[in-house]
Formats: C-alpha cells, structure tokens, sequence
C-alpha cells in the first residue's frame, strides 16, 4: 500500500473517529429528563356559574384586556403604560440580561481562539551591556466537548431562565395594566360620590331656607334651623373632603404612567360604569394563562437543568487544544521559518479529590429544584385562591348590590313622603333632617358597592391571566417576543 493509501486510511479514520465522538457527546446528557411538575386541578370554579348572568359568545380578549369595559379614556391611559412605566422598563432591562446569559451559554458550542504577543530582552550580569531581544507571537485554540452534556443543560437552564423572565415582564405588565384600571374606577366612583354630594348640599340648602322661613313665621323653632344648618354645613365639608382621595389616585397613575403628578390629570366624570361578565374557562386553563405560573413552571426546568450541569462535573471535561509560536530575535523574520513551532491534540481533565464539593453541588442542585417545585405548586394554589376570592366577591357583591337599589328607593320615597308631612305640619324638621341622612347614606353604599364590583371584576380578570397564553415562551424568535413586551415609544 503507498503513501497516499495509507494517508487516506488515517483521514478516514480520523474523521469516523471524531464524528463517532461528536454524535456521542451529542445524545449524552447528565441529568433527569425534565418532566412538568404534576399539580392538582378542580373540575369546575366553586363560585363561577352562581354569579354570572350570561356568557359572552366570544372567548377571554387577548392583549388590551381592559377593552371588555368599553371605556375609552381607560383604554387611553391603558395604552401608555407599556412604553412609560418604569417598572417595566425594569423587568425588560432584565430580560436582556437573561437573554445575553443564553448567548453566552451557547458561546461555550464553539472553540476560543486567543492571540498574544510579547517582547522581552535576555542577557546576564557577565554579559554585553545590551541583552539578546525576544520576540514572541503565540495563537492559541480551546474547544471543548459536549460529552456530558454540561454545556446543553447550561444552555437549557438559561434559556428556561430567559422565558421565565419574559413570563416576569407579562406579570408585571399585568399587575400595573390592573392597578391603573383599578384606580381609574376608583377615581370614577369618587366623581360620582362628589356628584351625590354636590346634589345633596343643593337639597340641604333648600331645606335650610325654608326652615328658615317657617322661623320667621313662628312655625320652627331656632333650634330647627341649627339643625338644617348643621347638615347642610356636613354636607359641604364631605364634598369637599372626597376630592382629597380623588387627588391622591390620581397622582397615582400619573407615576404609573411615568408621568409626574403636575403634569398630569383626569377629567370629571359621572359617566355610569358597567360591571361586565367575565368567562373564567375552565380551571385547567389557569395554568397556561398565569404569566406567574408559567415563570415559575420555567424556573423548575431551568433548576432541573441545573442537576445535569453539577453531575456533569463527575466527569472528566475533554478538550481539543492547538497552539503555535513564533519566536525570534528578529522583529523581521519572526515569521519566517525555522522560527515557528505548533502543537495540537486532545486533553483530559478532571479533579481527582475535591473534598466532597461535587456531590455538594448536586445536592444543592437537588435542593434547589424541589424548592422550586414548591414555589410552582404554590403559585398554582394562590391563583385558584384569587380567582375564587373574585368570583365571591363579584356574587356577593351582585346580590348586595341589587338590595342596595331597593334601599335607596325606599330611602327616597321615605324622604318623599316625610316632606310631605313636613309640609302639612305633622311631623318636625327632624325627621326630615333624618330621612335625608337616611338617603344619602343609602345612595353612597351604592356607589360604594358599584366601585367594589369594578375593583373585583379588574382582580378577576388579573388572577384569570388577563387574556396571556404561555405559548408565547415557546416562540423561537427572541425579537418577537421582544417587541411584544416593550412597544417602542413614539
């Protein structure tokens, strides 16, 4: 056999050798397979079918949940929240820094190259006043293999990190969306109570006046009219009182808007407010519709990953290494030959004795992973435990909501009817003074309820996900994802 059979034969072997070894290292992995932590899930909602009226025809909205209360000053403000708010320019800051983590996990794929240069002058105490120059230009390859499978289930980990970082984003998205419809409702329900009162010192200034007429004809005592004064003056001081919580919300949303609060401000409104139906789906569906759920569910892989990377180190790492010199007292013939000098080929490497810092590790892996279990089924819990409180809420709200109405009517014609009897001479201005009381107290635990119902129908909606699906984390595309949680401001 000549030279270049034999020459061939040793390529051969070489390439089947180490493409024997790439696939290999390939299909071996350290490490449990990661399996989903199985949570339990109730067929139906305990509070769901008992308090909803209808079921819309169409399904929970996706994105802009907030639509659903057909309000477009709120889906105004709604709409700046994602490019402002600093909270989620936080959350996204983050996101990046979890993302340049899986760039770089993935950098270790590939082999490291490094250049260096240097000079130096060599010479002895005995020897000539000038010493010998040196120079030296050194490359250097480092490439090692996956053969355990540590540098994929860093990968995995941090990929897994990166997705639980996209699911913090919508969570915070979330969470903020439903603070400032919460507080928009809020402000609504203090303009309404603003306008009750605006009304009632109206009526009490009327009355006032006419029971200080029938003073000046001797029907009513002094001490009557004190008393109308007395509501009356009551009265103003509520109105004027109702606008400092109304300021307070709404210096509240200026900063959720990243605004600051001079600059900003809410119109009066009266507009009514209508508590809409919500379709809850079925329980089952909460675990893909939680943006909290799923980034805990993600931070279980990304820790069960970790277990393969700390039973990786069991194993000696193999690397393919190659370096070449050049080195000479000539500047201008370093690259010349016979001054180069190379080296190549394979090494291994592990550590023989560690003081138990390996089987540390795992264990801390261990640990770690089933502490993050935990945390997933716990979040699992309290979000069943949030979308039942708000559907209580909202049943109980609706029952109270609908004698509330009866009261307040019969708050009114109680009122009526002891005007009339005031009028006629049968009854003291008390009684008035009392009946009035009586109304408007009622009609304030109605507004009161109402912004109750608002406040939980907003809670619900962010315990049910606020319309997210988890399969956005599967996207391939970090870009899309990107742009979907931090629109770029105009």
């Amino acid at each position: 056999m000549n030279r270049f059979n034999q020459y061939k034969i040793s390529s051969f072997k070489i390439a089947w050798v180490l493409g024997f070894l790439a696939v290999l290292a390939a299909g071996c992995a350290m490490g449990p397979k990661y399996v989903k932590p199985k949570v339990f899930s109730p067929q139906n909602y305990k509070w769901s079918a008992e308090w909803k009226i209808a079921e819309p025809k169409e399904g929970f909205p996706r994105g802009p949940w907030w639509k659903i209360f057909n309000d477009e000053q709120l889906n105004a403000l709604e709409a700046q929240v994602d490019v402002y708010n600093q909270n989620i320019a936080a959350a996204v800051a983050q996101y990046q820094q979890a993302h340049a983590l899986v760039r770089a996990a993935k950098a270790q794929y590939y082999p490291s190259v490094s250049v260096g240069t240097a000079y130096s002058q060599v010479g002895t105490s005995t020897g000539p006043a000038q010493g010998i120059s040196n120079y030296l230009v050194e490359g250097q390859l480092s490439w090692e293999l996956d053969f355990w499978g540590r540098i994929r289930r860093s990968v995995e980990s941090a990929k897994a990190s990166a997705q639980a970082s996209i699911a913090d984003i919508e969570t915070i998205r979330l969470s903020i969306h439903a603070a400032l419809a919460q507080d928009y409702f809020l402000i609504r329900a203090y303009d309404m109570q603003k306008q009750l009162l605006d009304d009632t010192v109206v009526a009490y200034r009327q009355f006032l006046e006419l029971t200080k007429a029938r003073f000046d004809e001797g029907i009513a005592s002094k001490a009557e009219v004190f008393q109308a004064k007395t509501q009356f003056e009551t009265a103003e001081a509520q109105a004027i009182d109702i606008r400092i919580p109304r300021a307070q919300t709404e210096h509240a949303i200026a900063v959720l808007l990243g605004e600051t609060p001079a600059e900003f401000s809410i119109a009066f409104s009266t507009s009514p407010m209508y508590v809409p139906s919500i379709p809850t789906g079925v329980p089952s569906e909460l675990l893909e519709r939680r943006p909290d759920i799923a980034a805990a569910e993600r931070r279980v892989q990304s820790a069960n990953a970790q277990i393969g990377v700390a039973k990786a180190a069991y194993f000696p790492a193999l690397t393919i290494g190659a370096s070449s010199i050049y080195q000479s007292s000539d500047l201008t013939t370093l690259f010349l030959a016979p001054n180069p000098m190379w080296s190549y080929g394979p090494a291994l490497f592990d550590t023989i004795f560690s003081g138990g810092a390996k089987r540390a590790r795992t264990a801390q892996a261990k640990g770690a992973y089933n502490a993050s279990v935990a945390a997933y089924r716990q979040s699992v819990l309290t979000g069943f435990q949030q979308v039942e409180d708000n559907l209580a809420a909202l049943r109980l709200l609706a029952e109270e909501a609908k004698l509330q109405d009866i009261a307040v009517r019969d708050a009114h014609e109680t009122l009526s009817l002891t005007l009339d009897e005031y009028d006629q001479g049968t009854v003291s201005s008390l009684n008035v003074i009392v009946a009035q009381a009586a109304e408007l107290s009622s009609k304030k635990t109605a507004v009161s309820i109402l912004s109750s119902q608002m406040s939980a129908s907003v809670l619900l909606i962010q315990s049910l996900g606020g319309g997210w699906q988890s399969t956005v984390l599967s996207q391939e595309s970090s870009k899309e994802i990107w742009a979907q949680s931090r629109p770029n401001p105009k």
